[in-house]
C-alpha cells in the first residue's frame, strides 16, 4: 500500500481514514479485495477502535463492504455511482469554467501554469498517481479561483468511485496521456484568453472522457466493477 504520513494536527482515527481512502481510491487496496481491522491496526501500529470507526465511515460512503460473519471487502466499482458523479461534475464544472473564462485572479492562473510544467514531468516519468493529483488540484483551483470552493468539496464527498475509474484509466497502458493534458492546456488558455466558447466546449469533452473510458474499463476489468444484477441487488438492501 502506499505510505501516507500522518499530519501534525491529524487524529489516529482521521489518519487511519485518510490512509485507507488514498489506498482504496488509488487501488492499491483494488475492489473486491478482503481486508481485516487487524492488519490495518498492525502495520500503523495503532489500536483496532480507529480501524473500526474508519471501516463503518468507508462503508457509509460506500468504499467498503462488511458483511457478517464473513469479512469486510474493498467495494466494487458502481457505475451508477461513476455516471452520477460525472453528471453532477459536468453540470457544476461547465458553469464554473464559464465563470473562471470571464474573470479569473492572476494568483490562481499561475498555479495552474505551475502545474502544467509539473504534469508533463509525470507523464514523462510514466508517475500516474503525482499526475492524478496534479489533475485533480488544478480542477480544485480553478473552482476555489471562482470563490466555489465549498463546491469542490463537496463534490469530493461523492466522487470516491469517479476517480477510481480515473486512477484505473491512468494505469492502463492504452490511455492516452497527452490527449489529457491537451485537454487542461486549452481550458488554461480559455481562461487565460478569456475565450468563453473554447472553455465550453474543452470542459464537455474533457469530462466526459470518464464516460468514453469507463465502457473500455469494464471489458477490460469486469472483476473491478460490479454487474447490473448486483447493482440492482446493493439499492435494494440499501
Amino acid at each position: 500500500m502506499l505510505i501516507v504520513e500522518q499530519h501534525p494536527q491529524e487524529s489516529i482515527r482521521e489518519y487511519v481514514y485518510r490512509f485507507l481512502k488514498i489506498n482504496i481510491v488509488n487501488l492499491e487496496l483494488p475492489p473486491g479485495q478482503n481486508i481485516s481491522e487487524q492488519e490495518v491496526a498492525t502495520q500503523l501500529k495503532v489500536s483496532r477502535t480507529p480501524v473500526r470507526e474508519a471501516f463503518i465511515k468507508l462503508a457509509q460512503e460506500n468504499l467498503l463492504d462488511i458483511v457478517p460473519q464473513k469479512g469486510t471487502y474493498v467495494s466494487l466499482i458502481d457505475t451508477d455511482q461513476v455516471e452520477e458523479s460525472t453528471f453532477v461534475r459536468q453540470t457544476l464544472e461547465y458553469e464554473v469554467i464559464q465563470q473562471a473564462c470571464v474573470s479569473f485572479p492572476a494568483d490562481e492562473l499561475f498555479q495552474l501554469q505551475s502545474s502544467l510544467e509539473l504534469q508533463k514531468l509525470c507523464i514523462k516519468e510514466k508517475n500516474y498517481y503525482k499526475f492524478f493529483e496534479l489533475d485533480e488540484n488544478m480542477h480544485g483551483i480553478i473552482f476555489r479561483g471562482c470563490k466555489k470552493g465549498r463546491t469542490w468539496e463537496m463534490l469530493q464527498l461523492m466522487n470516491a468511485h469517479y476517480n477510481r475509474v480515473r486512477i484505473l484509466s491512468l494505469k492502463t497502458k492504452e490511455f492516452k496521456w497527452d490527449q489529457l493534458l491537451e485537454h487542461h492546456q486549452e481550458l488554461i488558455k480559455a481562461i487565460q484568453e478569456r475565450d468563453l466558447e473554447v472553455g465550453k466546449k474543452t470542459i464537455k469533452l474533457h469530462l466526459h472522457k470518464v464516460l468514453v473510458d469507463l465502457e473500455y474499463l469494464r471489458k477490460a476489468h469486469g472483476d473491478y466493477f460490479l454487474q447490473p444484477k448486483q447493482q440492482t441487488f446493493t439499492m435494494t438492501q440499501k
